[in-house]
């Protein structure tokens, strides 16, 4: 992925990243608004927060300040000096060219609401454009026509999220279930837990074909364990009506799965929890007030893909819960890149690895600037948190898919 020409000609306009930029978050979706009027944009990873700089125009400043975001004019010779900087090889920076805006899809059931998901939540405030597609279009294969995808907070293991022993009563529990029932019985399936192993394996194929997968919270874990469960019932009586195997977590295919492996099933349909590779929230409320993680340093040059998705103008970033929160680091496969985690500790909050031609990036928590969100909580109001650093590293992976191929350097 990489490089632009070093001689630049003409006036440029600078979005700065640091601290400077009042409204990090729609600086995001400037970048990509630009995109969609057939204008390049080059990223600057590790300057000023990882700044991004194209040509100027009369619409783009007026666009950032209709959308309240700090931008900078540079001449030609100034920018000339900002690439130079950024390109040379004594700097831990380097240039990556945006061309198009990446094709968005959002895997979610009908009738959820952009809040209940930080990922919706933030594109919708950024106003980047996606589209909702849920089981029935990824049967009928429609993610060929997307390169990004987002994994809505979903359990694909066909337990309704394991919310039965809290909320089996709740009218919101019995109609997500009646739905999921109505669904699989529509797909031709008899079980929840078969549908979404049929839709983990399109999304599968999806990744290996060149897609980017993103996804937070029970999405993640979740979709290991349905990898690694292909064949295995471990589904109990209350979601499927028949009993789990006994011996699931014997017969348990690590070789399936993208992030996680030598994990275990817990097995107690009543317990609100799917495996063991999800770190206890018990234990990270205990030390709510030092719950910080760090994002690692990476090579611009040599690492760019990492480098794109951990820039921020914070290294360090407060933590926040989710039904799936962090991952312990002893279950991550060797191949799996480590973006962040919890100093002092065996919690990794934030991955990237590769499937096939694809990528896939998986984030721990719920909501970046609302630290134990629940079920039936207001929406965060990003109005209130524009530079939120957690919420930049969502932005981060939507761009991703626009970086242009990797050109030898001349």
């Amino acid at each position: 992925m990489i490089l632009t020409p070093a001689m630049v000609f003409g006036q440029k306009l600078m979005i700065q990243m640091d601290l400077e930029q009042t409204n990090h978050l729609k600086a995001y979706g400037i970048v990509y608004w630009i995109l969609t009027k057939d204008q390049p944009v080059d990223w600057l990873l590790n300057y000023r927060g990882g700044s991004f700089m194209t040509d100027y125009t009369e619409a783009i400043a007026a666009e950032c300040r209709i959308r309240g975001v700090a931008f900078e004019s540079l001449d030609g010779a100034t920018a000339a000096g900002v690439y130079a900087s950024v390109q040379s090889e004594k700097s831990n920076t380097e240039v990556v060219r945006l061309e198009k805006p990446p094709r968005i899809a959002v895997y979610a059931p009908p009738g959820f609401r952009p809040w209940d998901d930080a990922v919706t939540l933030v594109m919708e405030y950024a106003e980047v454009k996606y589209e909702k597609l849920w089981d029935e279009e990824v049967m009928q294969g429609r993610l060929k026509e997307f390169d990004w995808l987002h994994l809505h907070h979903e359990d694909f293991t066909g337990q309704h999220g394991k919310f039965y022993a809290s909320s089996a009563g709740e009218s919101w529990y019995i109609q997500q279930v009646t739905l999921l029932e109505k669904t699989a019985r529509k797909l031709g399936f008899q079980k929840v837990s078969e549908l979404k192993k049929a839709v983990v394996e399109t999304i599968r194929e999806f990744v290996a074909n060149g897609g980017f997968m993103f996804a937070m919270c029970s999405a993640t874990d979740t979709y290991d364990v349905a990898l690694a469960a292909a064949n295995i019932d471990i589904c109990d009586v209350i979601y499927d009506g028949d009993p789990a195997d006994r011996d699931a977590n014997q017969k348990l295919d690590y070789s399936r799965t993208f992030a996680f492996e030598n994990f275990k099933l817990v097995m107690n349909p009543l317990q609100y929890e799917y495996s063991d590779i999800d770190v206890d929230a018990n234990m990270i409320l205990q030390t709510e007030s030092s719950d910080y993680f760090t994002l690692f340093d990476f090579s611009a040059k040599y690492d760019p893909v990492p480098t794109m998705l951990t820039q921020c103008h914070v290294n360090v970033v407060k933590g926040f819960l989710g039904q799936t929160t962090a991952y312990h680091k002893g279950i991550i496969k060797k191949s799996v890149t480590v973006l962040a985690e919890r100093d002092g500790t065996d919690q990794v909050r934030y991955i990237h690895g590769n499937v096939g031609r694809g990528t896939f990036t998986w984030y721990g928590g719920h909501d970046p600037e609302d630290y134990r969100h629940a079920v039936g909580d207001p929406p965060t109001d990003l109005a209130l948190h524009p530079t939120s650093p957690g919420y930049r590293l969502i932005l981060n992976n939507i761009l991703f898919p626009a970086a242009k191929k990797k050109k030898q350097k001349t």
